[in-house]
């Protein structure tokens, strides 16, 4: 392919424009395979707004939305280097197939519009995604807390034995954590679900487009109304769901590194089943905890593919420039893998099994002094005193009567203690964002089914 900017090179060199378009197209020819069906969808809201105010006939307008349905089935669709994107690649096939009507589905609009437009359909149903499997975490993790109420283990500060807790609330603690993840996966969402159409390179076009039109056509809540706010909106969209996703992934690397260390041999509190984890190529007794080593690197590489992302867009200023380009694969990369970590640590969690007894074993006596010193608090001492009182010999401090961790953490009765976990606050929150995510599916399933037949 000759370019403005190409020339031959001498002998045994790359000319010089395979330098530049290798530097500059990227991978974007296989990234936008996963965009494709969404560009496409995109392209038949277009389309139809264009009938609507008379750049297109009818037959034009039929002709096209049919090539468009055609494309998103068509798995043998490639998009050449030549075309740089898959903008231009469905430009190619309709003007191909249909000529005049081709040429004209580029108009009022401009490859600017048309990625941000296809990164946000993309988006909303990554996060959509990302969000059912979290809840569905949530419930697993819920129904370990529910299960394991009253299995004692010591709970642990700075990795050293602090208070008799039970692994009820260690996973309870651990779904409520997860659960607040909610309120930012729907903002994420919400940055998202505004359409960007008509906007074209940032400044608009000379022709009466209905944007309102084409965001009801593809199910967005509103129009983003700036046309250069959309422009300014590359980069940190994508920013503001990888940042959520960066979150509940280092939540699941945390949970995962605590599993490694309770599934130890030394400990023994629980045993990772078979499904999640693998042999040795050299030891034969080995079972190793890889699944969860993976979640944990993979929580690292979801901060960095969000570092990555802010790194880009905030080093330009207004407007669109090439750099944010760089944004897209990190974003269609790091939404899929957080909801693939969560999906996998749901798996880890139904297929591991627990020894209560390793596990109350394992609370060393001395755990209970600080309930000791609270005991002698409400009896009438002082705090301190008390505190010194018990310092002297913590190991005392045990129940004498049984040597059971329970005495202790049962004592602690207020809301959200060991004493007293109150698992409905997480069935309260469940169910509306369980509801929330059913009514998006719903209107998104809602666009796809007037594309496909209308």
């Amino acid at each position: 392919m000759t370019t403005l900017w190409g020339t031959a090179g001498t002998s045994g060199e790359p000319r010089p424009e395979e330098l530049i378009s290798r530097l500059t197209v990227g991978r974007d020819p296989e990234l936008d395979l996963e965009l494709l069906r969404f560009d496409a969808l995109a392209s038949a809201a277009h389309a139809r707004m264009l009938g609507a105010i008379g750049v297109l006939t009818e037959p034009e307008l039929s002709g096209l939305l049919d090539e468009l349905r055609a494309i998103t089935s068509d798995t043998q669709f490639r998009i050449k280097r030549s075309e740089e994107d898959g903008h231009t690649a469905i430009e190619n096939r309709l003007t191909a197939q249909l000529g005049e009507a081709g040429r004209k589905i580029h108009t009022g609009r401009s490859r600017n519009d048309q990625v941000i437009a296809a990164l946000r359909l993309w988006g909303r149903e990554a996060v959509l995604d990302l969000t059912g499997q979290l809840l569905a975490l949530v419930e697993a993790t819920g129904k370990l807390a529910a299960e394991h109420a009253e299995t004692s283990i010591a709970g642990t500060t700075h990795t050293r034995q602090a208070m008799p807790s039970t692994l009820g609330h260690f996973f309870a603690a651990n779904a409520e954590g997860l659960l607040d993840q909610m309120p930012w996966l729907r903002t994420a969402y919400e940055h998202l679900n505004r359409s960007p159409l008509g906007s074209a390179s940032g400044f608009g076009v000379a022709l009466s487009l209905d944007r309102e039109l084409v965001a009801r056509l593809l199910g967005f809540a509103c129009v983003q109304v700036n046309t250069l706010a959309v422009q300014n909106d590359r980069g940190r969209t994508e920013a503001h769901a990888l940042s959520v996703a960066a979150s509940i992934a280092t939540d699941l690397g945390r949970l995962a590194s605590d599993l490694i260390r309770y599934s130890a041999e030394e400990l023994g509190y629980l045993s990772l089943g078979s499904e999640t984890t693998t042999g040795s190529s050299i030891m034969p007794q080995k079972r190793n905890p890889d699944v969860l080593e993976i979640i944990r690197a993979s929580a690292g590489r979801c901060r960095a593919l969000h570092a990555e992302v802010t790194g880009i867009y905030g080093a330009v200023g207004l407007g669109y420039h090439r750099d944010l380009q760089l944004t897209k694969e990190p974003f269609l990369r790091g939404l899929p893998l957080a909801t693939d970590c969560c999906a996998a640590m749901a798996r880890v969690l139904e297929t591991m099994t627990v020894d209560r007894e390793r596990c109350r074993q394992g609370v060393l006596p001395a755990t209970a002094a600080t309930d000791a010193v609270y005991q002698r608090v409400a009896d009438g001492q002082a705090f301190r005193k008390a505190y010194r009182e018990v310092a002297s010999d913590p190991a005392s401090a045990y129940p004498a009567a049984s040597g059971d961790p329970a005495e202790s953490w049962r004592a602690r009765r207020h809301l959200g203690a060991p004493g007293d976990l109150d698992l409905s606050y997480l069935e309260r929150r469940l169910a509306p964002a369980r509801t929330w995510l059913e009514a998006q599916r719903t209107a998104i399933a809602d666009v796809w089914r007037r594309f496909e037949r209308d």
